[in-house]
């Protein structure tokens, strides 16, 4: 711990050792809640408090209250409702840490209450898209057999943009046709690969994969499945980049394409073809099956199609009709 720090920073940086070790966080993860407290802290300094116990509700309903009325040089709101409720869960996981372990009596942050946050749901492509943009790379050298063993297994398995260029190439077993994925919080799960992702994966370890390590690849940690062109791990930017992109050429809209839409298409498609929503959850990694019931809802037309497809009343009515 730094030499004069106060009793502030004490229990910030005890905090996130807490969110480190005991909670398991991943970096990205972590990295969040530092920036979120970070600029909490930098409030708190403002408004003269150094010491956590000091800090009341009404101080945390002012800083909630400034981070909405703060603008940017064209007067647009600074923070969209999503990241003002993102950084009172870090203000609050602060100050419960802080009642928990006995170093304050009271939460100050209990009854503030987050911004409503507008359910923003990533449109799902389409089958024809999805059949476009991955036929949207070819050619035969490194480059181009890696873009395709990542889009295909981006839409083949569900698995979030960091999972994948995390992976090594002890974490896929293709003769099972299945990926090994830490996921949120350090949490192993087991992911299938279907035909099409298997074919371009090995493709891209023979012929691919080969042409791109460097003698620095040997010093890279672990031994990355995804190597850019300089023989390292392929960066979640530069793989965020590949897929919009090749979105971009074959006609798909600037922002209407990102990773996180192939997860999401991924598995509204299993849905719609008829995959239990528990095996869902179990292939995209969530731990409440409420999240996963976001990520695969279903459009009001095809709700209604097959609503009068299966209810016998909706039937009857139908069939009087004719």
């Amino acid at each position: 711990m730094p030499d004069g720090a106060d009793a502030l920073s004490r229990l910030l940086l005890e905090h996130e050792t807490w969110l480190s070790v005991e909670r398991g966080l991943a970096k990205n993860s972590l990295a969040a809640y530092r920036r979120d407290l970070r600029r909490y802290e930098q409030y708190l300094r403002r408004s003269g408090f150094d010491d956590a116990r000091a800090v009341s509700e009404a101080t945390v309903s002012q800083y909630v209250d400034q981070l909405k009325r703060a603008r940017d040089t064209e007067g647009n709101p600074r923070f969209a409702p999503a990241s003002i409720a993102r950084a009172l869960v870090a203000v609050r996981s602060f100050h419960r840490f802080c009642v928990d372990e006995g170093l304050v009596a009271t939460d100050p942050s209990e009854e503030v209450g987050a911004p409503r946050v507008p359910q923003g749901l990533p449109k799902a492509l389409t089958e024809p898209e999805v059949d476009a943009l991955l036929g949207a790379i070819e050619g035969d050298d490194p480059r181009p057999l890696r873009d395709r063993a990542i889009l295909e297994t981006l839409y083949a398995t569900g698995v979030r943009i960091s999972e994948l260029v995390g992976l090594d190439r002890e974490d896929l077993d293709l003769e099972e046709g299945v990926l090994r994925v830490m996921g949120k919080g350090s949490k192993e799960r087991v992911v299938p690969v279907g035909r099409s992702a298997r074919q371009a994966i090995t493709e891209y370890l023979m012929h691919g994969r080969p042409e791109l390590e460097r003698p620095s690849t040997r010093q890279v940690p672990g031994d990355p499945l995804l190597l850019n062109a300089r023989g390292g791990r392929l960066s979640r930017q530069s793989c965020w980049k590949l897929v919009t992109t090749t979105g971009e050429r074959v006609g798909i809209a600037p922002g209407k394409l990102s990773p996180h839409v192939l997860r999401h298409s991924c598995a509204t498609h299993m849905i719609e073809h008829g995959a239990d929503i528990r095996v869902v959850q179990e292939l995209l990694g969530h731990a409440s099956l409420s999240t996963t019931q976001v990520y695969t809802k279903v459009s009001p037309e095809r709700l209604r199609a097959v609503y009068e497809l299966a209810h016998p009343r909706a039937t009857r009515a139908r069939a009087a009709r004719r």
